[in-house]
């Protein structure tokens, strides 16, 4: 695979990874969608592997997700800007300490928004559970499986698949 068709491959994974944080994008879907392109123009063993190993991690991730409470956004603070802190956080700390990273960046990431706009530790605290209760468990589910599919194509084109 040529390196324009790779870093495109690389893009559609990130936009569907951070899509994960936006209501109505279909994140995961966008994930498995480029791991399946990069896969039919690679043809080599690992790659198929990884597909197969990363189907199975989001089918297990959507069955997660219809047994956790549904997301709740009434009377709790979600705003685009505490979606873009946790992302920004998951991806960071996915990063700096690899894979296990992702879930302190994400509620790192949604404390500290919630402190530059609340002003206190304590109410910085109380939101954050809050909105973790509401909608953080299931978008960090789905986040953090598509950050390991990202990892791991990321480690299999290091590799040289």
């Amino acid at each position: 695979m040529d390196g324009p068709q790779l870093f495109l491959v690389g893009l559609v994974l990130l936009l569907g990874a951070l899509g994960v944080l936006v209501p109505g994008v279909p994140g995961t879907w966008l994930v498995w969608a480029a791991l399946m392109w990069w896969t039919l123009l690679e043809r080599s063993a690992l790659a198929w592997y990884l597909l197969v190993a990363a189907t199975a991690l989001l089918l297990v991730v959507q069955v997660v997700m219809w047994q956790l409470p549904p997301r709740q956004l009434r009377g709790v603070a979600v705003t685009p800007r505490t979606a873009a802190y946790a992302g920004a956080g998951a991806v960071l700390g996915f990063v700096l300490i690899p894979v296990l990273g992702a879930v302190p960046g994400f509620v790192g990431g949604i404390y500290l928004c919630e402190r530059l706009r609340l002003g206190t530790h304590g109410e910085a605290w109380t939101s954050m559970r809050a909105v973790m209760r509401a909608v953080g468990t299931s978008v960090l589910v789905e986040l953090f499986a598509c950050l390991l599919v990202l990892g791991a194509w990321a480690g299999a084109v290091a590799a040289g698949a």
